[in-house]
């Protein structure tokens, strides 16, 4: 993988580089900004898909038959969709986070694989989503270049966790017991990446990642679409540590998942989600030491209150992940849950004239031991 060329050779000389002189920003929140349109069903459905089942799955070639649940499909709350049936709003949040100073802003496709989308029953519409999501933030992206020339802006193509794990049953009783193979995962990966890359994504980020076979599957699936394509993009992993513990769901300390996964040769390896930016501090500091790639970090505003809210303010994560960028942890930072523009404004204030951490040689650590 690592001899093909790049896909757009421009774009990545210019991510290389813009990492190498300053912290970059990445982008906030995508459904905490949703909420506050508070946004209907037929919002979600919008005029494409506002007549039930003929045209969410009919028209899309959905072969209905005994025991499909399609028409009683509900979409309220499937924001990948809102990329074809409310692009304006999508395109107004990148815009947001770009005007607050995000370097990156990542696709609306969290869910946007066929094992989540079965959820919805719209498997059948992964690339389009994949594909129209990284189109809407291309567009933002190269629309706020026009207004910065200086700074050159980046779309990461977001391949999130899916709804089924790899590694655990689900199933108390059946230890032995996995709802999904790596196979299927792969395959599912496969599509979306096709997707993003066609929509015209600068980086494919494997985020979120709770279990890291689901992430290997990610990664293998991707390597598979750089060789169909003849060329690759730079590949991003965040991973994320799902309690006081310091693990992922899978049981792996931060300093395992990096082990399990440099083979991949990422341009950066970091954590997102789960946890406010305090608990993350020490997890990050294992990464920035041990990690010969670059080191991001974006974390949810704080843990979620008795009402499923965040509570830290713009100041107060600032003022935390401002202490990550002066102990020289951090290349990339940016928010996760219940983060907003006014977050992500008050980050990039924050970090703004401090340096990158410096990248250590590869196998430094090992010859230091």
């Amino acid at each position: 993988m690592m001899q093909l060329p790049w896909k757009t050779p421009a774009r990545a000389e210019a991510l290389q580089a813009a990492l190498a002189r300053r912290i970059l920003i990445i982008d906030g929140a995508m459904g905490t900004m949703i909420q506050r349109h508070e946004l209907q069903e037929a919002d979600y459905r919008g005029e494409r898909f506002a007549h039930g089942y003929d045209a969410l799955f009919a028209a899309d070639g959905h072969a209905h038959g005994p025991g499909c649940n399609c028409e009683g499909s509900d979409q309220r709350g499937n924001n990948d969709l809102l990329s074809l049936t409310r692009p304006d709003v999508i395109r107004e949040i990148h815009r947001q986070y770009l005007d607050a100073g995000a370097d990156l802003v990542e696709t609306n496709t969290f869910n946007s694989t066929a094992i989540s989308l079965a959820d919805y029953r719209l498997q059948h519409l992964v690339r389009e989503l994949n594909r129209e999501g990284a189109a809407l933030a291309r567009m933002e992206c190269d629309a706020a270049e026009v207004r910065t020339p200086d700074k050159p802006r980046f779309v990461i193509g977001v391949l999130g966790p899916t709804s089924r794990t790899a590694s655990l049953s689900p199933d108390v009783n059946r230890p032995g017991f996995r709802a999904i193979s790596f196979d299927e995962l792969a395959d599912a990966y496969r599509e979306a990446a096709r997707g993003l890359i066609e929509g015209g994504a600068d980086v494919l980020m494997v985020e979120t990642v709770f279990d890291t076979l689901n992430a290997k599957a990610a990664l293998f699936a991707i390597d598979d679409v750089f060789e169909e394509i003849g060329a690759r993009l730079p590949v991003m992993i965040s991973g994320t540590i799902t309690d006081a513990s310091g693990r992922t769901l899978s049981g792996q300390t931060a300093e395992a998942f990096w082990y399990s996964l440099r083979h991949a040769q990422p341009l950066g390896i970091g954590l997102n989600c789960a946890l406010g930016a305090r608990d993350l501090r020490q997890h990050v500091a294992v990464l920035a030491q041990i990690a010969d790639t670059f080191v991001s970090c974006h974390p949810n505003a704080g843990l979620p209150n008795a009402f499923g809210g965040y509570d830290e303010t713009p100041d107060d994560m600032a003022g935390v992940l401002r202490e990550f960028a002066q102990s020289g942890l951090i290349n990339l930072v940016g928010g996760c849950c219940g983060t907003t523009p006014d977050h992500i404004a008050a980050i990039a204030a924050a970090v703004r004239g401090l340096p990158p951490r410096a990248v250590p040689a590869v196998g430094a650590q090992e010859q230091a031991a």
